[in-house]
Formats: C-alpha cells, sequence, structure tokens
C-alpha cells in the first residue's frame, strides 16, 4: 500500500485485510459487521494511527467496534 492513500480509493476490505496482515489481532464479524480483536490498548493505539494515516479513514468506519481479546481461563 502507498503512503496516505486516498481513502476513496481504498475499499474497507481492503483495509481490513491489511491490518489483520499487518497486527496480532482478528476481525470478528457480529450481524455482518466487521470488529477488531485487539490484545492491548497499545496496540489498539498502533492500529488506529496505522490505519489513519496509510488509508485516511478513521479506525470506526472501519470497524463497527474494537474489543479487547479475553484471556482463556
Amino acid at each position: 500500500m502507498s503512503l496516505s492513500a486516498s481513502r476513496k480509493n481504498v475499499p474497507q476490505d481492503v483495509v481490513i485485510e491489511q491490518v489483520t496482515k499487518n497486527f496480532v489481532c482478528r476481525t470478528l464479524w457480529s450481524e455482518g459487521r466487521p470488529c477488531l480483536e485487539y490484545t492491548s490498548e497499545e496496540q489498539l493505539r498502533e492500529i488506529e494511527t496505522y490505519v489513519r494515516r496509510q488509508f485516511d479513514w478513521d479506525l470506526y468506519d472501519v470497524f463497527f467496534t474494537a474489543v479487547p481479546t479475553l484471556d482463556e481461563e
């Protein structure tokens, strides 16, 4: 992806694909809407910055919501 790709030229699916490719996170689907599962608050901030800088999208325009990973017990 080129730096600062214009939002109108980058489909939401591509942004989701690049986020999951570049970060250890998952996309969960709720009623057909993508939800980001992240591992830490720091990672969430990094993903927000990445999406803004690379694609000129707000994270919550890409993902319906973001939730922390639940610890397995």
